[in-house]
């Protein structure tokens, strides 16, 4: 049996590569320096703990959070607006906590929208709002969907007009969010990929407050590639004009970039987990690398004999069990 690591040593290999993986804004280009010990770090790698426990041993149900469009003046917006509401049909609530139900309500609100700070013409060279989608898996409460997403527009939102209808009748629960895009200060919504990220903790948080498991892990950290379809898609879909459907998996370079990159770091992490001498790291290991066996991008790539993954990588420590390296070691090529 290989001698064991020191409980420091592993705390610093789960945070630098930890951060890599479920806090991507925190990653530099170049590899960082080796954390500082201490009580920060021990903390540091508690939540980083956490955060794998819930992805790889529990499967935590993942949340959802994409800009499904925009509108580009008006006559867009006020289209959205009868769109997600069923043209007055189904409730709406405003940034105010303001529920109505009725035609003539959601013609008022387009107007407030039109009007409320800089003039929204009828069309526009610029997005003057972002499209939300908000969601959760099947069996999910709905009611409990919505309070979250309307404490999560109050810490994202607070300073932009925003409607939000909740929708039921599909498959998963899941909360449509119109955003002006300029705030009542001044300022202009310009959502980024890290800001995609900072929403879908934030979401998956409002969530845990009212109970509910949830976890807001990349598609690239579990080594998925699920493609999920436009608004436009889904709207041809149910009107029956969709002819043709997307791949509905990811591909190319950033796809098996990303995911090499995370199976990077899941090696390294198994490694430093297989040195401890707890009994649960050791655990935590192997059922990373069940885990990792059992995505699709590992199955994608070990389908073909001899098939190498593409890039750095090919992290036989996550492929077989059992194996032991030492920590610090470079995962294999």
């Amino acid at each position: 049996m290989a001698p064991s690591t020191s409980s420091s040593v592993i705390n610093g290999v789960l945070v630098q590569w930890g951060d890599r993986l479920f806090y991507p804004g925190n990653r530099m280009v170049k590899a960082a320096h080796t954390p500082r010990l201490g009580s920060g770090l021990h903390h540091h790698a508690d939540a980083i703990r956490r955060r794998i426990e819930a992805t790889v041993a529990r499967r935590a149900p993942q949340v959802m959070v994409k800009v499904t469009g925009g509108g580009r003046g008006m006559g867009a917006i006020a289209a959205h607006f009868r769109y997600i509401s069923k043209n007055g049909r189904l409730a709406f609530e405003d940034d105010r906590g303001v529920v109505q139900q009725d035609k003539e309500a959601l013609h008022d609100l387009a107007e407030q929208w039109r009007l409320g700070g800089s003039l929204i013409g009828e069309t526009s060279p610029r997005r003057e709002a972002f499209n939300l989608m908000l969601s959760m898996p099947r069996g999910t409460d709905a009611q409990t969907v919505l309070r979250a997403v309307r404490e999560f527009a109050q810490a994202e939102l607070n300073d932009h007009r925003y409607v939000m209808v909740l929708h039921e009748h599909q498959e998963n629960p899941h909360v449509h969010l119109s955003v002006r895009a300029e705030s009542m200060s001044g300022k202009r919504l310009n959502p980024r990929k890290a800001d995609l990220h900072r929403w879908r903790e934030t979401f998956a948080e409002k969530l845990r407050g009212w109970g509910v498991e949830a976890e807001a892990t990349r598609q690239a950290t579990r080594g998925e590639g699920r493609r999920f379809e436009n608004l436009w898609q889904l709207k041809a879909r149910e009107d029956g004009r969709l002819k043709c459907s997307a791949a509905a998996k990811k591909s190319g370079e950033a796809y098996q970039r990303s995911r090499t990159e995370a199976l990077e770091a899941w090696a390294h992490i198994v490694t430093a987990l297989r040195a401890s001498d707890q009994v649960g790291d050791r655990e935590l290991a192997q059922q990373i690398s069940g885990f990792i066996r059992e995505s699709g991008f590992a199955k994608e790539h070990g389908r073909g004999r001899g098939r190498q993954l593409p890039e750095r990588i090919a992290p036989r420590e996550l492929m077989q069990k059992g194996s032991r390296t030492r920590v610090g070691t470079e995962v294999e090529r």
